[in-house]
């Protein structure tokens, strides 16, 4: 009996000892509840500076051949010979295909009989023996047949009209050519040109020889110039953009028709405020965004903001907070507009 009554004692001392720190460690703790709640958000401010921001625009556009040339012959007829093939780099004036030349040979044996003729005709007008009628004819006659026979010949001996690369072989040696589609696209591919769509409100700073970087995913991190060879003179009323010619001389000849590109000119500079872009909250269901700006009185100014651009992990901003603002880039989410704050 007396070793439960010792017992008893060790247990209601033991949960007497235990009660009073529990006590102690409650009262020694932070607030929580409601008081928690009402505690002043912690947030992290940066003073917005102003800075000369380059004005850039860049456009998409396909890396097109200065020209193209379709080789085709006036006439449907045999393909005697092929001579280049498909990649082949062709000069100007190069001998690409011969189609059958009967006709040719018809017109050539025309051509001499004629020259004959006339030559034969003008020693007799010369003494007064033809009479100006006759020797008109003759000559009208030899000039018909030149120019049929130098124009067959030319449909008959397919030469390339400008220096290029052959892009397209459409017949084999052998076949009949049927009119349908061309025997061989040549392009000129030095240079190049791209086709750009750019804003009205640039019409006025875009000229003829102004200077643009290209680059294309084919080859990552290299800048190709191109300069502006032709503007068009009409804005479109629908997108209220106006097409711009931009060539590029390829010298190497590593761009290629079909290229995607991305074309960059600067357009001079602003004296804009750049902040972080960790202080810029997009509004939910909105295409606007916004800054919390802190005020004297440590609170919040919930601030809409125009972006420009992105550079790198900031932003310009082309209105809505001025230079020396101090701007909240951490903390945002439990802030609204006119919250007390406390800056750590």
């Amino acid at each position: 009996m007396k070793y439960f009554k010792l017992c008893i004692i060790a247990i209601a001392t033991a949960a007497f000892m235990t009660a009073c720190g529990q006590k102690d460690k409650t009262n020694t703790t932070a607030p929580t509840g409601q008081d928690a709640q009402n505690a002043a958000p912690v947030v992290s401010v940066v003073t917005a500076q102003a800075e000369d921001v380059d004005i850039t625009n860049t456009f998409t556009s396909n890396v097109e051949p200065y020209a193209t040339n379709n080789i085709v012959s006036q006439t449907a007829g045999r393909i005697v010979s092929i001579k280049v093939e498909v990649g082949d780099k062709v000069r100007k004036g190069q001998l690409l295909a011969t189609m059958d030349d009967v006709n040719l040979a018809k017109t050539r044996m025309q051509y001499v009989n004629d020259s004959t003729e006339l030559a034969r005709l003008t020693e007799l007008y010369n003494i007064g023996a033809v009479a100006q009628a006759d020797y008109d004819m003759a000559k009208l006659a030899l000039n018909i047949t030149k120019k049929t026979y130098y124009n067959l010949a030319e449909n008959t001996y397919l030469r390339s009209p400008i220096n290029g690369v052959v892009t397209a072989r459409n017949y084999d040696k052998g076949d009949m050519y049927s009119m349908t589609q061309p025997i061989f696209v040549v392009q000129q591919i030095q240079p190049v040109k791209l086709l750009i769509n750019v804003s009205e409100s640039l019409f006025s700073q875009v000229h003829e020889g102004m200077e643009f970087d290209i680059d294309v995913d084919s080859y990552p991190g290299e800048i190709f110039k191109g300069k502006v060879n032709l503007l068009y003179p009409t804005v479109s009323a629908t997108t209220h953009t106006f097409p711009v010619e931009v060539v590029c001389q390829n010298a190497d000849q590593r761009l290629r028709p079909g290229m995607f590109a991305r074309v960059t000119a600067n357009f001079g500079t602003n004296h804009h405020v750049v902040i972080p872009d960790i202080a810029v909250v997009k509004q939910m269901g909105s295409g606007e965004h916004f800054v919390y700006v802190l005020q004297p009185d440590n609170t919040v100014k919930y601030t809409l903001v125009e972006l420009g651009k992105r550079l790198g992990n900031r932003y310009e901003i082309v209105s809505g907070i001025n230079e020396g603002d101090r701007i909240v880039t951490e903390g945002q989410v439990r802030l609204k507009d006119g919250v007390s704050v406390t800056v750590k």
